[in-house]
């Protein structure tokens, strides 16, 4: 090889034993034809020169240049004058083409599933300036792991925006930044489980994953009855629970809100038993035909955790949440965040806190709320006129319309028609807590629909429950 063989280290994980009973050259030889073979090098990848390889194994030179040397008479290196060593060509390993994904399914012709906001809104040059000016202005200190509640900054930020948005009591003391809600609620339930509670109760019907975590958390789920108020009070009498999920501004997926007399007595019970509830506040900022009603938790913050995300605000895949915790129980759940991941990604947290701080999140807001709305209203009337049969419950907020349909229709083969049609769609099946079941009804999410298809999608939603009851 020649001597001036170029710059910068390259490394691959080749390793000698002197004890062994084969050549140095030989193990090396090995190794690399190995890792050719299998796929690990690649064509055109480059591998370390013989000066860096001998360097790295602690060997002589000239074991790697004829190790090198074999290598490349059997057609796996490439060797040049004065470049750096790589994979030859004639050495590509076919590698298996992957299974192609069903077009129909990956792209469906209209997705009504209501699981995320319209990501194509996502204010990306507002995010991008609050990116850079946070990597420009924290310090060394803030790029190592941090407080495992979250970065102090976004910490005050958030305490500043629940409390004026939605009325939440938020100290950043008590604040915990989390990679989304799901994990904010296996936090909670992993700290109640720890402090003794059992059983805790959810509202039926209710998010079968949000069931899962708590399962999984060691929790028994406990069913607890729904009707056009939010939750039955005399169901949560009869629960003997130890704590309970909610969703009481915008109840998923029935769209009803928990009405004010239930909210009085639903306090009245958290005392007398002394439960500890999780308000999941999803989607509170989609409220359109009024405000929306403060946060539970403001009414009293020592026994309701409030969590949200800005997974329906502005993209799932920021996974940021956060949870506002009673007193008793912010160190605990800070250390289950800390065993969990050791914190939060913290630059994206410096990011979020400006973009908070300035207003962006109040002026995206803004903007979606009345591009939601428009899909909702168009989405109703258009349902009017095709599915006329069909009854919208909920109030008028949130991401999707729960469609009621009358006795005799079949959800399961709505949904297989719907599919074949190119339409993925969400029913209400897989959201009761067995053996409780109600009337066929379809989730009908607008967000990610552009408004002027949507008389086409109902159109052939309508088509899809026809021909399904045929």
């Amino acid at each position: 090889m020649a001597a001036d063989e170029t710059s910068k280290p390259v490394e691959v994980l080749v390793s000698v034993a002197r004890d062994g009973g084969r050549t140095l050259g030989s193990q090396i030889e090995t190794q690399l034809r190995d890792a050719v073979r299998a796929g690990r090098l690649r064509a055109g990848d480059r591998v370390p020169s013989t000066r860096d390889l001998a360097a790295q194994l602690g060997v002589a030179r000239r074991v790697v240049v004829g190790a090198y040397g074999q290598l490349a008479a059997e057609g796996y290196l490439t060797l040049r004058q004065g470049a750096r060593p790589c994979v030859a060509e004639s050495a590509r390993t076919p590698v298996p083409s992957p299974a192609q994904p069903d077009r129909a399914a990956a792209t469906p012709r209209f997705d009504l599933r209501p699981r995320a906001p319209d990501v194509s809104g996502f204010p990306r040059t507002e995010w991008l300036r609050c990116l850079r000016e946070a990597l420009r202005t924290m310090t060394n200190a803030d790029l190592g792991y941090g407080d495992p509640r979250g970065a102090e900054p976004l910490r005050w930020a958030l305490s500043g925006y629940l409390g004026r948005v939605r009325g939440v009591a938020a100290d950043p003391g008590r604040v915990v930044v989390t990679n989304g809600y799901s994990q904010a609620q296996g936090l909670v339930c992993r700290t109640l489980l720890a402090r003794g509670a059992r059983r805790i109760g959810f509202e039926n019907p209710s998010h079968p994953e949000q069931r899962r975590i708590a399962e999984r958390a060691g929790l028994t789920v406990v069913p607890v009855a729904v009707d056009d108020a939010g939750v039955r009070l005399d169901a949560l009498e009869r629960a003997d629970v130890d704590a309970l999920v909610l969703t009481p501004a915008h109840q998923h997926p029935t769209g009803a809100v928990l009405a004010g007399d239930r909210r009085r007595g639903l306090l009245d019970w958290l005392r007398r038993r002394d439960v500890v509830v999780i308000e999941d506040d999803y989607d509170a900022e989609y409220r359109y035909d009024r405000a929306a009603v403060g946060a539970l938790q403001g009414l009293d913050p020592d026994r309701v955790v409030y969590a949200g995300s800005a997974s329906k605000t502005l993209a799932p895949a920021l996974r940021l949440g956060w949870l506002v915790v009673p007193p008793s129980m912010v160190a605990a759940v800070a250390d289950e965040k800390d065993l969990a991941d050791c914190g939060t990604a913290q630059i994206e947290q410096h990011a979020f806190a400006g973009f908070l701080s300035r207003g962006e999140l109040d002026r995206h807001l803004r903007r979606m709320r009345a591009r939601y709305r428009r899909g909702r209203d168009r989405l109703l009337a258009e349902l009017a006129h095709a599915l006329p049969e069909a009854t919208v419950r909920g109030i008028a907020a949130g991401l999707h319309a729960t469609v009621e349909l009358p006795d005799g229709y079949d959800e399961h083969a709505i949904l297989r028609e719907a599919r074949r049609r190119g339409i993925d769609l969400t029913t209400m099946h897989g959201f009761w807590i067995p053996p409780t079941a109600g009337p066929p009804t379809l989730l009908v999410g607008y967000a990610q629909l552009p408004v002027p298809t949507i008389p086409d999608a109902v159109r052939a939603l309508a088509d899809a429950v026809r021909a399904s009851a045929r």
